[in-house]
């Protein structure tokens, strides 16, 4: 390899590299919308207690984080604002549509809607 192929190489990896940096910023810190069940960050999707409602209430209760479930993903869901705690928890083994940031598998919430 030359050395203006090397450069042409290094130069593409490079703004290869801006641009999916610039894409992971861009969706990091912004608002999203996010839609699934509702569960809690113990159990997951495999609940040991009874129905999902009642054991996602149940490890909540005991200090669990509600969690969405969406897919194969779970996010743990951050909230201490009680409206949504509580449609959280009306929600609990049913759907839910979540808009909060995003912060790695944590969504700190701003809103939740029954769906």
């Amino acid at each position: 390899m030359n050395r203006s192929s090397r450069w042409f190489a290094s130069m593409a990896v490079l703004v290869f590299s801006v641009t999916v940096l610039s894409n992971l910023c861009a969706t990091a810190g912004r608002k999203q919308t996010f839609t699934g069940e509702v569960g809690d960050a113990m159990c997951g999707r495999t609940h040991m207690e009874g129905t999902a409602a009642g054991c996602t209430r149940a490890c909540v209760a005991k200090g669990s984080k509600f969690a969405l479930v969406v897919g194969e993903k779970i996010y743990i869901l951050d909230t201490t604002d009680k409206t949504a705690l509580a449609t959280l928890d009306k929600q609990a083994g049913k759907n839910a549509t979540v808009t909060g940031t995003l912060d790695g598998d944590t969504i700190e919430v701003s809103s939740v809607a029954a769906k």
